[in-house]
């Protein structure tokens, strides 16, 4: 029985092991993948043309608090 308890402890270290390598090396991997998409791929300023001052459409905020308001009154 006590072949079988350390038997499973060893497999129980192995299989942490390996998923705490593999989530290691995804860190590594997307961290170098967002270096690539940065340096090929910058992120272009907002444009400012029909929005406010940060940027943010009107529209899209009233059609946003209209949309909120009418799922509201459906609750009631």
């Amino acid at each position: 029985m006590e072949n079988m308890v350390a038997e499973s402890f060893k497999y129980m270290i192995l299989g942490m092991g390996i998923v705490f390598v593999f989530l290691y090396i995804m860190v590594l991997v997307l961290q170098f993948q967002a270096k690539l998409i940065a340096k090929y791929f910058p992120e272009k300023p907002a444009q400012t043309g029909g929005g406010t001052a940060t940027g943010v459409d009107k529209k899209k905020v009233a059609a946003a608090i209209a949309a909120i308001q009418h799922h509201k009154n459906l609750r009631k």
